[in-house]
Order: structure tokens, then sequence, then C-alpha cells
């Protein structure tokens, strides 16, 4: 102020008109800035404690588990629980819609990068080059293809964990692809994923010494009425010739496996014992053709 102030006396009264056309670049320049922001979701600075677990207005999270580490971070099209002890999530949860899964597929962009929500800082792409394993998404990319936007917020590195790269070509690509059918048929699923950290790891990579999970779960709620039904995974962190369906376990199992409590808060108490204690593998449609594709083919890419 004193500076624009100086300068006016010296300069004279013709320096005022600078002074506005300066002025009104700079908002116009701060204004594209914001907008900017807005519209690519880049953040300049990781979120706080609170933004980081601020629920967006109207969206219901009730089927989302309780948090271990206490770092609930939302993004737009899925929530997480980040572990900075293991440098990953110890859970991702959305929505599976039928209805976007039946949208045109936007073409894949693999854009790896730090998620700057993660206050304590994410890992990075780095961390896993050279190391022998893949960078394996827990929300499918596939399962985000309806949009652009969507789809690139799965490359966030906090929805990353080092996976076997035949564990994550074939048994773990079965699973993803099923649970699209499964959606599509049934029209909604509620999905949580994740590694099983309370497991020692394998092992670590990278200068963020991201944790090597020795397996991974994944449980699955359809909630319509009047058949609300459930079913788990737990499937290690290997190539496997197995069925997938040697795999399954109730949710009840995942949870005391895993420590975490699914679905807590959205189902009546009965309701959720009587789905989280039993599955009828019936009610979920198995595929010979893909598991036949996985043995022949997906576990020797």
């Amino acid at each position: 102020m004193a500076k624009f102030r100086t300068n006016h006396e010296r300069k004279g009264s013709g320096s005022g008109s600078m002074i506005i056309r300066v002025g009104l670049f700079s908002a116009i320049i701060g204004g594209l800035f914001v907008l900017f922001n807005k519209f690519t979701g880049d953040v300049s600075s990781p979120s706080s404690p609170e933004e980081q677990a601020a629920e967006p207005a109207g969206e219901d999270f009730s089927y989302l588990p309780g948090s271990t580490t206490g770092t609930v971070i939302h993004h737009k099209y899925f929530s997480l629980s980040y572990s900075e002890e293991h440098e990953q999530a110890e859970w991702v949860a959305y929505r599976l819609n039928g209805e976007e899964l039946k949208r045109p597929w936007v073409e894949r962009v693999d854009n790896f990068r730090p998620d700057p929500k993660v206050r304590t800082g994410s890992a990075t792409p780095d961390d896993y080059r050279r190391s022998g394993y893949s960078r394996g998404h827990l929300v499918p990319a596939a399962d985000r293809a309806f949009s652009e936007e969507a789809m690139d917020e799965t490359f966030y590195m906090s929805n990353i964990s080092p996976q076997s790269a035949n564990f994550n070509k074939g048994i773990w690509r079965e699973l993803e692809e099923l649970a699209r059918s499964w959606a599509k048929r049934n029209g909604e699923l509620y999905v949580v994923t994740g590694p099983v950290l309370s497991m020692p790891p394998k092992g670590e990579v990278g200068e963020n010494r991201v944790s090597v999970p020795a397996a991974y779960f994944k449980v699955l709620l359809d909630a319509e009425e009047p058949q609300v039904k459930g079913i788990g995974f737990l499937i290690p962190n290997e190539v496997s010739f197995d069925p997938l369906y040697d795999f399954v376990a109730s949710i009840d199992k995942v949870e005391e496996v895993t420590g975490l409590d699914f679905f807590g808060e959205l189902l009546p108490d009965d309701v959720e014992r009587e789905v989280e204690s039993n599955f009828n593998i019936d009610l979920w449609e198995f595929s010979k053709t893909k598991y036949q594709e996985r043995i022949e083919k997906w576990n020797n890419q």
C-alpha cells in the first residue's frame, strides 16, 4: 500500500490508471487459477484433517466401514481410509452402479500420481519402479470408466497397492470383472476392498517403504429388498490356479481377519447379522469361461 502511494506521488495521477489495470489483471489471473483448480482437482497443499474427513453435502456414507487410522478421505467417486504406516489405503469403499457400467468406456490414461488429500503424503509412482510388483488398483479403473474425471481419480497412489503381477492380471482381474457383471445384473452393489494389513507384509517397496500385503479382501453387498445378500473374498497376493469360489468367505470372516467392521450403520441389526454370517454361492453367478481364460491366458501375461 505504501509503495503504491509513493509511486503515485512520484509519477503523478497518470499512474493511478496503471495501478487499476494491474489490479484488474491480477484479479483476472487469480480467478482463472481458482477455476483451474476447481475443474482439474489440483490442490496446492495437503488437506487439513477436517477437510480430509468432511463428507460432501447430501451424500449418504452409512455404508463406509470404520477406520482404524482415523484418516478418512472422500474423493468424488470413492472414499478411503489411509494407513500412513503402510502407505496405502486400509480400505476403499464405493457404490458400483449397473447403469454407469453400461455407458461407453472412456480412454484409459495411466495418470499415477500422489494423492493431494493425504496430509502426511502418499506413496509415489517411483516407489513401485523396479520393485517387481504391479501398481494394483483397489478401485478398478474400469469400475469408473463412465467418465474421464471418475477414472482419473482411481490413479491416485492412495488407491494403489503392490500386487504380484500374476495376481493382479489373474485372479484379481477375474474378481473385478465378476463384480461388474453382478452389479449390471443386480442394479447396484456396495463394494469395500483393500489389503489385509493385519497380516505380516511380504516386504516393502520404495523410499516410502510401501508394505507389500500378504493378501487382499473384497466384500460386496446387494442391499435391495427383498433379498439382501452379501459375499466376501480373502485372496493371497500371489498367482492362483484355484477356482475363485474357493476364496469365498462370509463378511463376518473378513471382519475377523481384517479387524474392520462392514455395513454396521447401513443395515438393521438383525439383517446385518443374517447377511454377514452367511453366504450362498448360488446367489452369485461365477463364470467358468473367465476362470478358464485366467488359467490359460491371464496368469501367463
